[in-house]
């Protein structure tokens, strides 16, 4: 009995060692799954299905996402006093109870995107109220029609950033964000909003970031946030943006209005910092000119504003709906595929720092570059896909080109450009004149001595480094046509027979060339001139759809990357170009679509071994009338390419001496067989006389 004592002590002593080993390890456990660096807590993924509560108390930020919480229980976060952020993105979470964020009174950021909060959206609102110091809330994609977001956000007065995007609101009142003054960003994106009412962003003095892309917003009349320095409004129904006719002092520098269904140009501020309008995929136009009005009146829309009680009316000009705009800081202008014919006079004059203007994919049929329009700080224009006949550059002062860069004329109808068109564009890097029915400077010898007025003259453009022609109808080039400049990058695609089988035009940029195709021109092999070896610096080569019977020549040092052999006549691959050649930079290589022998493959180990044939599942070959794919082909040589490879004068002569020499035996031995009694049937025939 004087020992039970001792021995409840020592059993106690053991359970409590016990105790602590099992909870050291699930600690471990824990944080084992989770990553901690520095305050940031990461236990994202973890298959959680409660808040763990044996992480660092010090933990600043706590990121729980892609766990199955569903619900965030009340004193869920009472060990974390010090949080500054946290993000519960796809949490399942359907209840947030109501004193979950009583603790957290220095949460400044909390994300709750792809839940289910709709279904305990009242509980929620309620939990919210605690979080005085909140600045940023991401409440996307939970459901939540405009009253539920009014509720969420109410007495939320320190918010600056609010994410509402993919919910179901519908349309907004001056409720909706009422007391939130110091908001400074609001996402709506991809909801369902058809009607905004006046005084919606009224309270919201300091907001400077406004997202309506994705809703249904037929229009906008009388805007007038003129604290608003970007504005998206893509992908509505738009057919209407007015900006209110007062002369109020706007900070808008950035409007997207691209998607809708626009038919003039937006009536923009009388005054604002704007520098980035994009206009693109709309139904606008210029109309001036295709209506014949004898009367002022006849080029006004009145509209009639109707705010509870009071009625406004603003009339607006629809041909020069330009004017008034102020446009003079638009730096970027995309008003690509649109159905403008022309651009109206003083149009480009109004943008004196314009440096990109894209209008692609219009009906634009002639342009004239007048002096000061385009402005000279322009650094890109596109101008492809219109139907272009006629470009003309007005005589005057050089100077409206002298800082173009890259200039896009491709898929028009241009037959040539204003003589010295490139020449006054002293900076250009990039010309795309693709798609149009063009011939180069110098033209072939015979025709004329001086250079016709249609020809496209790119000779000494020095500042000149890609330059693509595909597809331009292209005769034989001559020798000089690109002397004076330092291509890097050439396309000559789809001009059959421009290189006349020869690649000997191509030598004065030769040196310089990183990037060539020559995809479908009519070159074939056995010609001299096929040479690549003095392209030092190529890194590109597109041979594909031409005639090669024959691997091209690569002598010297090679910089060559990628080579595109693709729907020519190859029927073999020689080893040495590709072992000795190319292997040394070739990475990836193109060789299908052409009529390989299967017995003269010899090279493929070596590319397939590195790794650089590209297309090699697509890869087959022609063994005795059979198309095998090069990668079912076995690795021995087949039988058939053995039959091949023997010398067929030898087997021919093995075959024939055999069959020769058994006749002659045959013959021998019939002869000696009938000797006799065939010299005896002779005589009695004949009746020779016998000597006796």
């Amino acid at each position: 009995m004087e020992l039970l004592p001792l021995w409840l002590c020592l059993g106690f002593h053991f359970l409590t060692v016990e105790w602590r080993n099992r909870s050291g390890m699930a600690t471990a456990a824990s944080r084992r799954g989770c990553e901690l660096v520095g305050g940031v807590t990461d236990c994202r993924g973890q298959n959680l299905a409660s808040v763990p509560s044996d992480l660092p108390p010090h933990s600043q930020t706590l990121i729980l996402d892609a766990n199955p919480l569903k619900t965030l229980w009340n004193h869920s976060l009472q060990l974390y006093p010090l949080l500054e952020s946290l993000s519960l993105h796809s949490c399942r979470l359907q209840l947030i109870g109501r004193a979950a964020f009583l603790e957290q009174v220095r949460l400044r950021s909390l994300a709750l995107p792809d839940n289910s909060l709709a279904e305990s959206y009242r509980e929620t609102a309620a939990a919210f109220r605690s979080l005085r110091a909140l600045q940023r809330l991401d409440l996307s994609g939970n459901s939540l029609t405009e009253d539920m977001a009014a509720l969420m956000l109410q007495n939320l007065s320190s918010l600056e950033s609010v994410f509402l995007a993919r919910n179901t609101i519908m349309r907004l009142d001056d409720s909706v964000f009422e007391g939130l003054r110091h908001l400074k960003e609001l996402d709506l994106r991809r909801n369902y909003i058809f009607e905004i009412e006046g005084g919606a962003f009224g309270g919201l003095t300091e907001l400077r970031h406004l997202d309506l892309a994705y809703n249904n917003l037929p229009c906008i009349v009388d805007f007038s946030l003129t604290q608003l320095r970007s504005l998206n409004v893509s992908y509505n129904a738009l057919e209407w943006f007015l900006a209110s006719a007062e002369e109020a002092a706007f900070e808008l520098e950035v409007l997207d209005l691209s998607h809708n269904q626009l038919l003039f140009f937006p009536l923009l501020p009388q005054s604002s910092k704007l520098h980035t309008l994009l206009l693109r995929d709309n139904n606008m136009g210029f109309y001036r000119d295709l209506y014949n009005t004898s009367s002022p009146k006849e080029m006004v829309a009145q509209f009639l504003l109707v705010d509870g009680n009071t009625t406004n009316i603003t009339t607006v000009n629809l041909w020069e709906e330009f004017a008034s705009s102020d446009l003079a800081g638009l730096r970027f202008l995309d008003m690509s595929q649109n159905q403008f014919q022309y651009l109206p006079n003083g149009f480009l004059r109004k943008m004196p720092s314009l440096s990109h203007l894209n209008l692609n994919q219009n009906c634009l049929m002639t342009l004239h570059i007048q002096e000061h329009e385009p402005p000279g700080t322009l650094l890109e224009l596109d101008l492809s896909q219109n139907q272009l006949s006629e470009l003309r550059l007005a005589p005057g002062p050089p100077g409206c080109l002298r800082s173009l860069r890259a200039f896009n004329l491709s898929s028009n109808q241009l037959l040539g450009v204003p003589t010295g068109l490139f020449a006054e564009a002293s900076n250009i890097t990039t010309v795309d004149m693709s798609h149009n029915q063009i011939s180069l400077c110098p033209q072939p010898a015979g025709l004329d001595h001086v250079d016709p007025p249609s020809c496209v003259d790119f000779r000494n453009v020095a500042s000149l480094r890609s330059l693509s022609l595909e597809g331009c109808g292209l005769g034989a080039l001559q020798d000089r046509s690109f002397q004076g400049t330092a291509l890097t990058h050439l396309d000559l695609s789809g001009n059959w027979g421009v290189l006349n089988r020869s690649i000997t035009p191509l030598q004065n940029i030769a040196p310089t060339l990183q990037i060539l195709s020559l995809r479908n021109v009519g070159l074939s092999s056995g010609v001299m001139e096929l040479d690549f070896s003095g392209f030092r610096n190529l890194r590109g080569l597109d041979l594909s759809g031409n005639s090669l019977t024959s691997f091209p020549r690569f002598r010297g040092t090679l910089a060559l990357q990628t080579l595109d052999l693709r729907r020519n006549a190859l029927t073999a691959l020689p080893q040495r170009a590709v072992s000795v050649q190319l292997m040394t930079s070739l990475q990836t290589i193109y060789l299908s679509q052409n009529p390989y022998d299967c017995c003269r493959v010899e090279g493929w180990g070596t590319l397939q071994h590195l790794h650089t044939i590209a297309d090699l599942a697509l890869i087959s070959c022609n063994l005795s009338s059979r198309i095998i794919r090069l990668m079912d082909l076995p690795r021995a040589t087949p039988q058939d390419c053995k039959w091949e490879r023997v010398d067929m004068g030898l087997l021919y002569l093995v075959l024939i001496l055999p069959t020769c020499l058994t006749l002659l035996v045959a013959c021998t031995v019939i002869f000696l067989t009938f000797k006799k009694p065939l010299l005896q049937v002779i005589k009695s025939r004949c009746h020779w006389s016998s000597i006796y």
